[in-house]
């Protein structure tokens, strides 16, 4: 390779590393099956939501750090009554917004907040009232959005949801990476290498073990509390749009800034390791569900792949 191809798929890669989340998100959601993997999880969650509740009818449901929500028909087709999308990022819920006027759907609506704001009772309270018009929802979505909250604070942000957003009947369900993994063509591993390596930083964002936490939280004791673990699989051959998935999973800049010269050894090993060898990058990932006095009868269970 000379010098200028070296150059070029560098300049490449950092170029890649501006683009706004919403365009990220959009690349891994067309070129992996990970919202197909979510899709399923949800269609679960609606079928026990269906079967346990006593009208079909008025189902309202949020879903958290949305983006621009690629389960967007499937959450508006379902929630009859009305669906809520949530999000810090303009550019995701602009997306939405054009879908919804062009399409002229009903019942959506669009709210650019930090859902960190869920961590204290008293804003949660004021968000049902003002934002909810005082009326609970029956399932809450936590897709890929709990990165952006410390572990430590999730109780709080959990209880929050259970207590005082999610109605007397219905569930709560979140989707994460798994924060652990040996196989170095994961995303995890990416994570916890670079992010390590660079930051000091390890993934410690374990749903599994969170789970375990809230099966022993007295709140929780009416609550049935499922996981599953899933793998998908991403893929593109654009060196430019594999490079913005994967700052994407490295959390640049939101949470981690690189400098230059880290930035061309993270493109210098995703080019060798995965881009000329055209080798597909790997997500586990594990699904919770907390189903608020709703005995649905289901079990925890592991290693699903979905292809």
């Amino acid at each position: 390779m000379t010098d200028s191809e070296e150059k070029k798929w560098i300049m490449s890669g950092l170029k890649s590393a501006q683009t706004a989340i919403s365009y990220q998100n959009s690349i891994w959601s067309r070129y992996s099956n990970d919202k197909v993997d979510i899709g399923v999880e949800v269609a679960d969650v609606f079928k026990n939501l269906f079967r346990h509740l006593p009208s079909l009818s008025n189902i309202r449901a949020l879903s958290i750090g949305c983006g621009y929500e690629p389960q967007f028909r499937l959450l508006q087709a379902l929630c009859d009554d009305t669906l809520y999308l949530l999000d810090l990022d303009q550019d995701a819920l602009n997306a939405i917004k054009e879908r919804i006027q062009r399409q002229s759907i009903k019942g959506v609506f669009l709210l650019y907040k930090d859902f960190r704001i869920f961590l204290d009772a008293k804003q949660t309270e004021d968000f049902l009232n003002t934002e909810l018009d005082g009326k609970p929802v029956k399932a809450i979505f936590l897709h890929h959005s709990l990165y952006y909250c410390e572990m430590s604070k999730w109780n709080n942000l959990i209880r929050n949801l259970f207590n005082i957003v999610l109605g007397p009947k219905g569930a709560i369900h979140c989707v994460l990476m798994a924060c652990e993994s040996d196989n170095r063509s994961t995303t995890t591993w990416l994570y916890n290498y670079f992010a390590g390596r660079f930051c000091n930083h390890h993934n410690n964002q374990d749903i599994l073990k969170f789970s375990n936490q809230l099966k022993k939280d007295l709140l929780f004791k009416r609550a049935n509390i499922t996981t599953k673990t899933t793998q998908v699989r991403f893929f593109v051959d654009n060196f430019e749009q594999v490079m913005a998935v994967i700052w994407m999973i490295l959390l640049y800049p939101s949470v981690h800034q690189y400098s230059d010269s880290q930035k061309k050894k993270i493109i210098q090993h995703i080019y060798r390791e995965f881009f000329l060898p055209k080798k597909a990058l790997i997500q586990n990932q594990n699904h919770m569900v907390i189903y608020k006095n709703l005995c649905t009868g289901q079990k925890s269970t592991k290693n699903r792949t979905t292809i």
